[in-house]
């Protein structure tokens, strides 16, 4: 079972126990607009190292790495 970084309190109350967040979630998390992160992640696959899961036509971020990106950790 992979160790779960601690959430920032930001995030932590943005997730709400969930494992991945949505776009306009994972955008006000990293303080960027949402039409950015999409764009990251056209044209790279991925923004900011981070791969989302498709759902539909949702993508979902997940939550461990995101508090990884904003607490500086690496997984």
């Amino acid at each position: 079972m992979p160790i779960r970084p601690e959430l920032p309190p930001e995030l932590a109350a943005i997730a709400a126990g969930r494992d991945h967040i949505l776009t306009p979630e994972f955008a006000k998390a990293a303080n960027r607009a949402d039409q950015t992160i999409r764009k990251n992640h056209c044209l790279t696959g991925e923004c900011f190292g981070i791969r989302p899961i498709k759902f539909g036509n949702r993508l979902l971020w997940p939550v461990d790495q995101v508090a990884a990106l904003l607490t500086g950790r690496t997984i």
